[in-house]
């Protein structure tokens, strides 16, 4: 399983993609990715999980979001990329 930090907004977002892209040859079929650590976020932790899905997609995996604060859903249901971001 991969975790988000507890904060992600523009300034980290670079390294932890990298960080997260990088395990997810160590992941089986679906790509779990644990959310509940995060506290601190902009949209830009919705455009690394977007990545992190493409990233995932192209390895022939799914990729699946897990204790998402409830700000981070509403921001995805606003811009309409919920779908893209199941959750566990």
């Amino acid at each position: 399983m991969l975790s988000l930090p507890v904060q992600l907004t523009h300034d980290q977002a670079k390294s932890c993609l990298a960080h997260l892209c990088a395990g997810v040859e160590g992941e089986g079929a679906s790509v779990v990715v644990d959310a509940k650590a995060l506290e601190r976020f902009d949209s830009s932790a919705l455009a690394v999980l977007l990545e992190l899905r493409r990233v995932s997609l192209r390895a022939g995996k799914s990729l699946v979001v897990q204790g998402s604060p409830k700000h981070l859903t509403d921001l995805a249901t606003l811009y309409g990329i919920e779908g893209l971001l199941p959750q566990a």
